[in-house]
């Protein structure tokens, strides 16, 4: 199974950039999905995550700014980022639970996508 970002790339503060994350391989369904990043010098964090089921959950720092939605017949989870910030620019981690059997779940992560929002 594999994972693979795109999307990410250089913008200025207050533009817009959407984030895809392909999943591909022996899959038997897709859980929850979710988008982490990693700032520079800092350690990894929670952007935002969507259920099998749709629901969504936002951190406060991207709240109202950013959107989280899942296609499940294209494997691929987005991440609608709106309103960037300077302290916005990460890399944008895509994670996902991973059935590749019944009752056979595995924790995939993706290779990163750089974001750099210019100030």
């Amino acid at each position: 199974v594999q994972l693979v970002e795109s999307g990410g790339g250089l913008v200025q503060a207050g533009g817009s950039l959407t984030l895809s994350c392909v999943a591909s391989g022996n899959i038997y369904s897709i859980n929850t999905m979710r988008w982490y990043r990693q700032p520079p010098g800092k350690q990894r964090e929670l952007v935002a995550t969507i259920t099998s089921g749709g629901a969504v959950h936002y951190e406060d720092f991207v709240k109202g700014r950013f959107t989280i939605s899942r296609d499940n017949a294209k494997n691929t989870v987005y991440l609608q980022m709106n309103s960037l910030k300077f302290e916005d620019t990460a890399v944008y981690y895509c994670n996902a639970g991973i059935q590749v059997a019944r009752n056979y779940e595995y924790d995939y992560w993706g290779q990163g996508t750089q974001v750099t929002v210019s100030s």
